[in-house]
């Protein structure tokens, strides 16, 4: 069976969405499977088992915005209607990028079977213009691609209760997995060499992921150190504050090293749906603070998870919010030991890609159970 995966950017790209189409990708072609993956060209595609098909795009949204939406030119449409009509099924990883919707597309007109994979619903932008903005575009495009895929898939009940509550119809509730070989909690933790109470944030520096929260609250809290890793247009480095560090962009292993090192994992974003790094922070026994709804996408995982209302339009008043549930979080060993052990049982990308290829494999048509 030859599996067509569509999403935005490769996972050099850096971001969560990205993450878990390259995985799941691995996981097809061990299952069996054909895997193939179109996305943007503009970085470095994926090595090894995976055919990869680099879509010629634009992306002119990203530096202003925050907001990635590569936009394929003439020999980019071209070559995603070639993979599409070679392809047995099609799985598209979220609704509003130009790649996703010229896919499904493609593949209602070709008779190819298609699974969306949602993993967010809106994003409450500091902009009232981008708010009102993203509320259209799920409108008109979101809900619409939901309506038209064969299969509706979730990595986050909210975002599920959200967008088809419109709908009513089925869908599978899928999460992402965790690579157990990598996260998971040391039997004899060790901290950093620090006084301070270390908060680790992991993730794209952009605004939805709530820079502008964690500058306010590092201003506020020098008595805490603040360790960063990923990358993105905003610069950490230029907030003129000795307790933020900007480690850049890590690898697995040494970002499995810090969960297992640092007090709190701190991610202030919104409009998320379930971020891979919370579960991976779980995994290895890191207590979490995130935004809310966020804490509430795998309601079995909620009570060790602490959620935080966070407006990015009042960004000192959400960094107070974080700054009280940071010392009020409470879990004891016993209870990082219990979420650790829920984390590596519950989320398998194996598992994941196993039900993902069943659903290929049916009918042509949409699921009824």
């Amino acid at each position: 069976m030859r599996i067509l995966t569509i999403s935005h950017f490769f996972e050099s790209h850096g971001g969560g969405i990205e993450r878990v189409a390259g995985e799941l990708n691995r996981q097809f072609g061990r299952l069996g499977a054909i895997a193939v993956w179109a996305a943007s060209n503009s970085d470095p595609p994926p090595g090894g088992e995976i055919e990869v098909v680099p879509l010629s795009c634009i992306n002119p949204t990203e530096k202003l915005t925050g907001l990635p939406m590569p936009i394929p030119g003439f020999r980019g449409i071209c070559a995603l209607a070639r993979e599409v009509r070679r392809s047995d099924a099609v799985v598209i990883h979220d609704a509003l990028y130009a790649t996703s919707v010229l896919a499904m597309l493609i593949a209602k007109a070709t008779g190819k079977r298609a699974i969306l994979i949602q993993h967010i619903a809106g994003i409450p932008f500091a902009s009232r213009i981008m708010r009102r903005i993203m509320s259209i575009a799920n409108g008109l495009i979101t809900r619409p691609m939901l309506g038209a895929a064969d299969v509706r898939v979730f990595v986050s009940d909210t975002v599920r209760k959200d967008l088809l509550g419109h709908y009513g119809r089925s869908s599978e509730l899928l999460f992402n997995g965790v690579n157990g070989s990598i996260f998971f909690r040391s039997e004899d933790p060790k901290t950093l060499s620090s006084s301070a109470r270390q908060i680790l944030f992991v993730g794209r520096y952009v605004e939805k992921k709530g820079l502008t929260v964690l500058r306010a609250l590092a201003a506020l809290r020098a008595d805490l150190s603040f360790l960063l890793v990923g990358s993105g247009p905003i610069r950490p480095a230029d907030w003129g504050l000795a307790n933020v560090r900007d480690l850049g962009v890590l690898d697995q292993s040494h970002l499995a090293k810090l969960y297992r090192s640092t007090d709190v994992l701190l991610l202030p974003s919104v409009g998320e749906g379930y971020p891979l790094v919370i579960q991976e922070a779980m995994a290895c026994g890191l207590p979490v603070v995130c935004g809310a709804p966020s804490n509430r996408a795998d309601p079995d995982a909620a009570r060790w998870l602490r959620g935080v209302t966070i407006d990015l339009s009042e960004p000192s008043e959400s960094a107070k919010r974080c700054s009280d549930a940071i010392d009020s979080i409470e879990l004891s060993e016993t209870d990082r030991a219990e979420m650790a052990r829920y984390a590596l049982r519950r989320y398998d990308w194996s598992a994941m890609a196993r039900r993902l290829v069943e659903l290929a494999q049916l009918p042509q048509g949409p699921v009824t159970s």
